[in-house]
C-alpha cells in the first residue's frame, strides 16, 4: 500500500537574533572595519560567528590580561560585572558597551536595591556569564538558585539571608513554567520579599512560539550554539511535544536519521489516524543568524526533494515498529543536554531522559562533559512511565558491559589499559576502565605496605597511602574476569613492572659513558644521592654534586627534585651506574689558577680545623691547608685557641699542587715577613734620626764658629 505524505516546512518567526545580539554584532562588526580589536569572551554563543569575527580582526579574550595592543573591547550582551568596568577605566582600554538594554535594567535594580540593604537572590545558572554579571552589581549578598529543590534547600539553610529584606529575580533567558514555579515557591516561605520579571519579553515569545509550533509539528529542528542557553531551553520545550534534533548547522542534520523519523511519523499516522500531513518546524536560538536558519530549511527540503513524498507503508511497518521494555537495548540521539540529565530521542513516541549518573561511571562529570545534542548513543531502558510517556535509560549500563568484553580480552592477551581510580575500599581500589569497575588489590597498587618484621600495616595508616592515588589516572593489567558475575580485578603493580622493566632494557641499550640525563632524586645518604634515570637508578657521589664542600647531599638537592647529570661509569652485569652533576665549565681550580699563584697574599676564611691545621676557603670551592706549623710564629699546640671555623684571616700561598688539587697556605710567614719589614722599617727610622741629629751638631758648630 503506499500513501502520499505531504511535507510542511516551518519556520518559526522568532527565530534568530534577538535585539540585543544583534546589536553586539553590529558594533562588532563596526569595530572590523575600524581596524579590529577584542570582545570580552565570546562575543555570542554560536562558532560560525565567532569564527567569522576572528577573520575580520576582532577576537575573543577571555581576560583583560590579553589585551595588550591598545585596541577597543566590546563588552557582550551578557554584561559584565562592576569591578570590570573599574578595571578597565583603570588600566586605560577603551570598550564598547553592549550589554543588552534588559541586562543593563536588571543592573540598576540590584545595585538600587541591595545599596537599600536587601539581598539578592538571582533564578538561573550561576554558570551564565549574565548571572555573574548580575552578581558582580550586588552591594550585599547574592545567591542563585536553578530548581525548586535549590529554593527548598536555601529556605533550610539561608533562614537569615530569606528572611532578610529581599528581592528575586531572574536571568533574562530564564524559562518562564519554572520562573512562575519559583515564584510559588519562595512567595510561601519569605515576607518581606519584592519580585521583578526580569525575562526577558523576546526570549519568552520565543519558547511560547517554539511550543506551540512544537505542539503543531511531528518532527522539530532546533538550531544554535551548544553553549547557548536559551537554544538549550527551546529544545528541552519542544522535546516534550514531538520529535527534536537539536543543531549548530545544517552539517550536523543526518539524512538517514531524518528519513528514519519521518518514516516512523507515517507509521504513527496510519495507526492512529491521524491524518496525512507531515509538519517539520524550525527554530532557532538568540545566537543564531539567519543565515543558518535558511541553511537548514534548504537542507531539510533537499531531504524530502520536495514539499511531498511518497512512502511504502506496509514496507516501513517493519522497519519502524519499535517495542520499548526494561532492559531494552536501543539507539539514542541526544535532542538536548542540561546540567542534570541527558534529553535524547529513541524514535517512539516517549522522551528520553538519560540522569547524569547513568551517562558514565567517571567521578564529577557533568553531562555536556559526555555527550552533546547531535550525537547518536546506545542505552538500555532502565524504567518506562507509559501515562507520561517518559523512558528513562543508561549509557552507563551499556558501555559497562562493553568494557567488560574490552578488559576480557586484555586480561587474555596480558595488554595494559587505562582507568581512573575512583575509590579506596576495604582492602584495596576501584579504578574506573572502559566504563567498568576493577578491583584492585592493595597488595597490587603498587603502594609500599611499610610493613616492620611479621607485623601487619594498620589499616587507618594503609587507607591513607590508598587515598593518595584517588582521581589519579593509573595503568593496569587485568588478572582476573568474572563475566558471570561482572567481577572485575586487576594489578598497577604488574603494569609498573613491565613498564618499568621495558624501560631497563631500553637504558642499558643505549646507555654510554659521558651521556647526559634529567633525572629525579630518589633517596639520599651521607656519602651521596640515587637518582632515578627512568626505570634505573645511578648514584652521585657527595663529591660528584658540586665543586664546593658540604658536609651533606641536602645541602645542595632534595628527594623529588629533578637533577642533571652524566654518566660517568656503568657496570651492566651488576646493573650499577655512577654519575657526575658537577659542570666541567664551573670548575672552580680553573679560576683559581687563572687569578692566584705562589707568593699571593689572600684573605681567607676558615672552613674546619683539625689536630694538624686548619683548611681555609680562598674561593667557593678552592681551600687550602693551613698547617698546624704555619699557624703562628709561636710554637702551637691546639689549633682552636688560633682560629676558629668563621674566621677570616689573611696567609700567604706557600705551595700549588695542579696533580692533587691541593694548596698550602702560611700565616706564619706572612707574619715573618711583617716582622723582617718593620725591623726594617725601625732600622731605616733611626738611619734617619742619626742623620737628623748629626746635620743638627754640625749646624750648631757651625753657628758657634761664626760667633
Amino acid at each position: 500500500m503506499n500513501t502520499h505524505i505531504k511535507i510542511n516546512i516551518i519556520t518559526a518567526e522568532t527565530a534568530g537574533f534577538c535585539f540585543g545580539v544583534k546589536r553586539a554584532v553590529t558594533e562588532a562588526e563596526k569595530l572590523a572595519e575600524a581596524g579590529g580589536g577584542y570582545t570580552l569572551g565570546q562575543l555570542i554563543h554560536n562558532p560560525f560567528v565567532i569564527k567569522e569575527l576572528e577573520s575580520k580582526g576582532v577576537y575573543a579574550a577571555e581576560s583583560l590580561d590579553e589585551i595588550k595592543d591598545g585596541k577597543p573591547v566590546i563588552i557582550r550582551s551578557h554584561g559584565v560585572a562592576q569591578s570590570v568596568y573599574d578595571e578597565l577605566i583603570r588600566r586605560n582600554i577603551p570598550y564598547i558597551d553592549a550589554t543588552c538594554p534588559k541586562v543593563v535594567k536588571i543592573h540598576k535594580i540590584v545595585e538600587e536595591e541591595s545599596g537599600k540593604g536587601a539581598n539578592v537572590l538571582i533564578a538561573g545558572d550561576p554558570s551564565h556569564p549574565e548571572v555573574r554579571g548580575i552578581v558582580g552589581h550586588c552591594r550585599t549578598k547574592a545567591l542563585v538558585v536553578n530548581s525548586a529543590e535549590d529554593i527548598e534547600k536555601l529556605v533550610e539553610t539561608e533562614s537569615e539571608f530569606v528572611q532578610n529584606s529581599l528581592i528575586f529575580l531572574s536571568q533574562t533567558t530564564g524559562k518562564l513554567s519554572k520562573w512562575i514555579e519559583y515564584k510559588k515557591i519562595i512567595k510561601k516561605h519569605c515576607t518581606n520579599l519584592r519580585i521583578f520579571d526580569t525575562i526577558c519579553r523576546a526570549t519568552t515569545c520565543r519558547q511560547n512560539e517554539a511550543e506551540k509550533l512544537a505542539s503543531d509539528c511531528d518532527l522539530m529542528i532546533v538550531v544554535g550554539g551548544r553553549e547557548s542557553s536559551n537554544t538549550a531551553k527551546l529544545a528541552e520545550i519542544c522535546q516534550k511535544h514531538c520529535r527534536t534534533f537539536f543543531a549548530e548547522s545544517a552539517e550536523e542534520l543526518s539524512a538517514d536519521h531524518i528519513n528514519a523519523v519521518l518514516s516512523d511519523l507515517v507509521l504513527m499516522k496510519r495507526t492512529e489516524k491521524r491524518g496525512q500531513d507531515i509538519n517539520i518546524g524550525i527554530t532557532a536560538g538568540a545566537s543564531t543568524p539567519y543565515g543558518k536558519i535558511k541553511e537548514v530549511h534548504r537542507y531539510m527540503s533537499e531531504i524530502t526533494k520536495t514539499d511531498e513524498m511518497d512512502i511504502d507503508f506496509m514496507a516501513e511497518v517493519d522497519k519502524t515498529f519499535k517495542r520499548v521494555y526494561i532492559g531494552n537495548r536501543v539507539k539514542a540521539y541526544v535532542v538536548a543536554v542540561n546540567n542534570t540529565e541527558a534529553i535524547v530521542d529513541i524514535g517512539t513516541k516517549h522522551s528520553g531522559y538519560i540522569p547524569a549518573d547513568e551517562l558514565t561511571a567517571a567521578p564529577g562529570m557533568l553531562p555536556k562533559d559526555v555527550v552533546k545534542p547531535g550525537d547518536e548513543i546506545e542505552c538500555v531502558v532502565t524504567s518506562i512511565n507509559d501515562q507520561d510517556g517518559m523512558v528513562y535509560l543508561s549509557k552507563k549500563r551499556v558501555d559497562a558491559a562493553a568494557g567488560l568484553e574490552k578488559l576480557a580480552d586484555a586480561c587474555t592477551n596480558n595488554a595494559t589499559v587505562t582507568g581512573i581510580v575512583t575509590n579506596v575500599v576495604k582492602g584495596g581500589v576501584i579504578v574506573t576502565c572502559e566504563g567498568t569497575r576493577v578491583f584492585v588489590p592493595a597488595s597490587h597498587t603498587g603502594i609500599s605496605r611499610g610493613r616492620r618484621g611479621d607485623q601487619p600495616e594498620n589499616p587507618e595508616e594503609l587507607a591513607k597511602k590508598l587515598e593518595t592515588l584517588l582521581k589519579k589516572e593509573v595503568k593496569l593489567k587485568i588478572i582476573e574476569v568474572s563475566e558471570g558475575r561482572g567481577k572485575v580485578v586487576g594489578s598497577i603493580k604488574n603494569a609498573l613492572k613491565e613498564e618499568s622493566d621495558a624501560l631497563k632494557e631500553k637504558f642499558w641499550s643505549e646507555i654510554e659513558v659521558g651521556k647526559r640525563y634529567v633525572g629525579e632524586v630518589k633517596s639520599m645518604e651521607s656519602y651521596g644521592v640515587f637518582v632515578d634515570l627512568g626505570g634505573v637508578d645511578g648514584m652521585v657521589h657527595s663529591s660528584e654534586l658540586t665543586w664546593n664542600r658540604i658536609r651533606h647531599p641536602k645541602e645542595i638537592v632534595s628527594v623529588g627534585d629533578k637533577l642533571e647529570v652524566y654518566v660517568k661509569s656503568y657496570d651492566p652485569e651488576k646493573k650499577r651506574v655512577s654519575l657526575g652533576a658537577k659542570n666541567p665549565d664551573d670548575n672552580p681550580w680553573t679560576k683559581f689558577l687563572a687569578e692566584f699563584a705562589v707568593g699571593d697574599i689572600v684573605k681567607v676564611q676558615i672552613v674546619s680545623t683539625t689536630p694538624f691545621g686548619a683548611f681555609a676557603q680562598i674561593i667557593p670551592g678552592v681551600d687550602g691547608l693551613i698547617h698546624i706549623s704555619q699557624i703562628s710564629l709561636d710554637r702551637v699546640t691546639n689549633v682552636a685557641q688560633y682560629l676558629t671555623v668563621g674566621q677570616m684571616v689573611e696567609a700567604k700561598i706557600t705551595e700549588i699542587d695542579q696533580e692533587k688539587n691541593r694548596v698550602s697556605l702560611s700565616i706564619k710567614e706572612l707574619l715573618e715577613e711583617q716582622a723582617a719589614d718593620s725591623e726594617e722599617a725601625d732600622e731605616k727610622a733611626e738611619n734617619v734620626e742619626a742623620a737628623e741629629e748629626a746635620a743638627e751638631e754640625t749646624a750648631s758648630e757651625e753657628a758657634a764658629s761664626e760667633e
